[in-house]
């Protein structure tokens, strides 16, 4: 079966040299010439690998062969790549933020809820009733900080409007699928254009925060299951869909897709997942699905 190594840099700061193309092309099985999807940044290697090998091991060997460069490497059967359905996770990976730690810094707590988050996100305490507990400390904030938080705080992930818009353009469908609150997810996935959003409700009360969310409490089986749901609403195989995200909240999301993808996420996350991200932007994800510099849309 043909297979293909995606090696890719942040386009911020292109480090993918000859050399470091060099280097991968020796570890790879019968690898081919060089495909450029965007000079400097992005390339695709096709190679045939021998019988019974591993997609992981391979990524592994050809990591090992950079010797540390920033360039991510993704290694993946070569049929299949472009996927028709994206599920994305929110916080620290479609934006650069945890929410709820700027909400909680607006109350002066941020220290202590962000050291509850991080403890979550790795997968050191259940998220439901972390998020339950960092939500009661929010109790009697003003309604009216989400809307100061999103405009001084919130800063969209880059490459995050190319991800989407490119994959729409090509008849893909996109959900943002969050542990955070609709308060954020409504203008986010609008900035971004997601075709939907689903997150947990901040309940509120004489235009303060109650310290509480509504329940059921959307987490990670609420995650695998959207993707789920929407990918039998489309009529989709698994093989045609992708996730990514960056806490353990995401894990069962990521290992159902199609193509699993942890964005610069908890070494947990990133272990276990089918690739990783770890420094590049978000149009990564699209590099992995063999788009070339010249069909990323801007918006």
């Amino acid at each position: 079966m043909a297979y293909v190594a995606t090696l890719i840099s942040n386009p911020s700061a292109p480090a993918l040299t000859r050399e470091a193309i060099h280097e991968a092309r020796a570890v790879l099985p019968h690898a081919q010439e060089p495909v450029v999807l965007e000079h400097d940044v992005a390339v695709d290697i096709h190679f045939a690998p021998t019988l019974g090998a591993n997609a992981h091991a391979i990524a592994d060997a050809v990591r090992a062969a950079l010797k540390g460069a920033p360039i991510d490497v993704v290694v993946q059967l070569e049929a299949g790549r472009r996927k028709r359905l994206l599920v994305a996770d929110m916080d620290s990976t479609m934006i650069l933020q945890e929410c709820i730690d700027e909400l909680a810094d607006m109350a002066g707590l941020k220290l202590h809820v962000a050291a509850i988050t991080e403890r979550a996100m790795r997968g050191e305490i259940e998220f439901e009733s972390a998020l339950r507990e960092r939500v009661a400390l929010l109790r009697g904030l003003s309604a009216n900080v989400v809307g100061e938080v999103l405009r001084d705080r919130i800063r969209l992930t880059p490459g995050g409007v190319e991800l989407v818009s490119t994959m729409r353009a090509n008849g893909a469908y996109a959900a943002l699928v969050s542990g955070g609150f609709t308060l954020f997810t409504s203008t986010i996935a609008e900035q971004i254009g997601f075709d939907e959003h689903r997150a947990n409700t901040l309940l509120v009360e004489g235009g303060e925060l109650v310290g509480a969310v509504a329940e059921p409490i959307l987490g990670r089986d609420a995650k695998v299951a959207a993707l789920v749901e929407l990918r039998d609403r489309l009529h989709l195989a698994p093989s045609e869909t992708l996730a990514v995200g960056d806490g353990a909240n995401d894990l069962a999301m990521l290992a159902e897709a199609g193509l699993g993808v942890a964005f610069h996420a908890k070494p947990q996350v990133a272990a276990a997942a089918h690739a990783r991200i770890d420094h590049g932007d978000l149009t990564a994800l699209l590099y992995m699905q063999g788009y070339t510099r010249e069909e990323i849309r801007s918006a």
